[in-house]
């Protein structure tokens, strides 16, 4: 269920920009929303996710907010996340470098991936 200010955030968005975020996320089971690419990140929170994705092995692919002005607000909107980057694990929002970061020291991260990319 959205909460209300989910709710106000994702009318601020204009519909075009909120159905080519939703198709970007479901476009892969791992999509990161980043500065940069996974071949050159752009900023060092973005290569955090990239070498942690990549230690695990884990296929994703990459969205470069740098290249478009409405995606990277809208995505900040749309999760209700005030930073990039930002990982969606099969539509759904996991967090950013820092909760990545927490979750692979903890081994949690490789578990939560395996099990959703498993269903």
């Amino acid at each position: 269920p959205l909460h209300l200010i989910e709710l106000l955030n994702l009318l601020k968005m204009d519909l075009k920009t909120q159905t080519r975020i939703e198709a970007l996320i479901n476009s892969s089971p791992i999509m990161v929303f980043m500065k940069g690419t996974k071949l050159m990140p752009q900023c060092g929170f973005s290569n955090n996710v990239v070498q942690i994705l990549n230690a695990l092995g884990m296929s994703f692919e990459t969205f470069d907010v740098l290249s478009d002005m409405e995606i990277r607000q809208g995505i900040k909107d749309y999760s209700n996340w005030p930073t990039i980057p930002q990982v969606y694990v099969k539509g759904e929002f996991m967090g950013g470098s820092d909760i990545l970061i927490e979750m692979y020291n903890s081994g949690e991260l490789r578990e939560k991936l395996e099990i959703a990319l498993a269903s």
